[in-house]
């Protein structure tokens, strides 16, 4: 990957704020939305989730994924001049849910025709598919807009993660699998929701459009994991060195280590365990092995994870509170797919 890929624009919505800014700042604040939701569980009480605070309860699974996934575009649109933005080659890469109970293929080929229908109003150039899945999926569909990029495509990507547990039979089939947080269950995790995209940009292009320059994109790797949750042995941590290290491909270490790291650990203890190897393996890469993770804010994000965690990144370098100026995302799908990402502290002229 030789082209310089930029952040240009950010959008956002989270339980905590509906905007990008406003929910870095709640989750910066360690203010949480976790809500009880009129959802029974097994002993008869309302579950707790944190929960969009402008969609109501009636709304489930994919009804909630196109209103959050919206909002992020308009909000995108406010940042950034829409004759730049619907007037050249526009690619839109979408991370939605792996397939689940509430949530089918049928419902992510729903999902991406509606938000099709909208950008295809503004324009006829944009291309929009699903480029990821579950958590890593924003991290996936990043190291594919940096590979186009890198074949000198001269595109403007919008990378748009967008999740929600919020379905009926998502619920069930979690306490199920006796990961929902609830009493008695030791490793469960509270259901969030949640949109955030990504605005990306080669470098030349950026400043012939004299866009911000809000982070540099430094690598983006994906790796799949073969010991799942529902292995004997749990993992070892395998796929995620893979990736960690395919993103830091090139620094030198640990001279230029990792000074922030956002990461989707939940409160599961397979996440737990599978980060404890993965910092075992690769001690070089990290300044610190503490890490933020915003699930006790926001709740379990899903596949808005990769572009909500470098959210926070970027804001960190905007507000001056990040610790360096290199901050990892990182992601792991319930399918295997691990990713991470390397982002870089905007250029000072």
């Amino acid at each position: 990957m030789n082209a310089q890929v930029e952040v240009v624009a950010v959008g956002a919505r989270t339980p905590v704020g509906l905007t990008a800014e406003s929910s870095a700042a709640a989750v910066r604040a360690g203010i949480s939305r976790y809500a009880e939701y009129p959802f029974v569980d097994p002993r008869g009480e309302p579950v707790v989730v944190a929960a969009d605070g402008l969609l109501g309860p009636k709304l489930e699974g994919r009804d909630r994924l196109v209103p959050m996934a919206e909002s992020v575009l308009e909000e995108i649109e406010t940042k950034i001049d829409q004759k730049i933005l619907y007037g050249g080659r526009l690619s839109v890469l979408l991370a939605l849910p792996e397939a689940r109970p509430g949530f089918s293929e049928g419902d992510a080929a729903w999902v991406a025709d509606s938000l099709a229908a909208r950008i295809r109003a503004k324009t006829s150039s944009a291309r929009v598919e699903i480029a990821g899945r579950g958590h890593a999926g924003s991290i996936q569909a990043v190291e594919q807009a940096m590979r186009e990029c890198s074949e000198s495509r001269d595109n403007l990507f919008l990378v748009v993660g967008v999740d929600s547990y919020h379905h009926a039979d998502t619920f069930a089939w979690l306490e199920r699998s006796r990961r929902f947080a609830q009493p008695g269950i030791r490793s469960g995790f509270t259901p969030g929701e949640g949109a955030a995209c990504l605005a990306l940009v080669s470098a030349g292009l950026r400043r012939r459009l004299r866009l911000p320059q809000l982070a540099i994109l430094r690598r983006a790797s994906t790796a799949q994991e073969r010991l799942l949750r529902d292995s004997e042995t749990g993992s070892f941590g395998v796929g995620m060195t893979q990736a960690v290290e395919g993103a830091v491909a090139g620094l030198d270490l640990p001279h230029e280590g990792v000074d922030d790291l956002y990461t989707d650990i939940n409160g599961e203890r397979y996440r737990s365990e599978e980060w404890g190897f993965v910092a075992l393996r690769t001690p070089s890469v990290w300044k610190s092995t503490r890490y933020r993770a915003p699930s006790d804010c926001w709740g379990d994000v899903g596949a808005a994870f990769g572009a909500l965690g470098s959210l926070l990144a970027l804001r960190a370098f905007a507000r001056g509170y990040a610790r360096g100026p290199r901050a990892m995302v990182i992601a792991g799908s319930d399918g295997g797919l691990r990713g991470a990402m390397l982002l870089h502290a905007p250029q000072v002229s």
